[in-house]
């Protein structure tokens, strides 16, 4: 087990963070929800319905999807384009191993699909920014049903009617909350793209060593 947390423990420390996070949110959520349903003399919720209420499904994804957005994003531009100084950025003049053809490779612990060559590979190629647009995707539906449920379920309260998820996604409501979540994550990692060209923190991987030249690029 030793061995295990200290080969994983940063995945393992996030994940925790991640459900400690999530659950708190649940709790307050709830509290939250059933303060608003009393100011309307309706009868409270409980946990189990509201933990599968658009509410919590709304409030969820709408963060997860600008994550996803950010991540799918910072992947591709960093492959495309340069930040001098910054260690969030590849090299200005050195060649970088991740551009490499991987079809040149002989490292016979390669992953299967580089072995394997052809269309497999080729997807392989791009499997990380794939995947995090997938999840972005599937989260953005998300968000957009669950705030549905969440706005028909207010309108029913105040006398009007339910939307259909394609319906609230035309809202200027459901723009609201994924504009408001998406410039955050576009600005923090900004933020730290240009903070790490003048910023040192020794022993991340995020950071150039602490002795190293502003204008080196990359982690040096």
């Amino acid at each position: 087990m030793g061995r295990f947390l200290r080969n994983n423990g940063l995945s393992v420390a996030l994940f925790t963070l991640f459900i400690g996070c999530q659950i708190g949110l649940s709790f307050v959520g709830l509290r939250h929800e059933n303060s608003e349903l009393a100011d309307h003399g309706q009868p409270p919720v409980t946990y189990r319905e509201y933990v599968t209420s658009g509410e919590f499904l709304e409030a969820t994804m709408e963060n997860w999807e600008s994550e996803f957005l950010q991540m799918f994003a910072f992947v591709i531009l960093t492959a495309v384009l340069f930040q001098k100084g910054s260690a969030e950025s590849k090299s200005l003049d050195e060649p970088e191993e991740v551009d490499k053809d991987p079809r040149l490779a002989r490292n016979p612990d390669r992953p299967w699909p580089v072995r394997k060559g052809g269309l497999v590979l080729r997807l392989y190629e791009h499997s990380l920014s794939g995947v995090l647009f997938l999840l972005f995707v599937v989260s953005f539906y998300l968000h957009a049903r669950g705030g549905a449920q969440a706005y028909s379920a207010e309108q029913l309260l105040h006398g009007g009617s339910p939307v259909s998820t394609l319906e609230y996604a035309g809202t200027s409501r459901f723009w609201f909350e994924s504009l408001q979540n998406w410039q955050s994550e576009f600005f923090s990692v900004g933020a730290i793209i240009v903070l790490a060209i003048f910023l040192r923190e020794r022993g991340s991987p995020e950071s150039k060593p602490v002795a190293a030249p502003h204008s080196e690029t990359g982690h040096g």
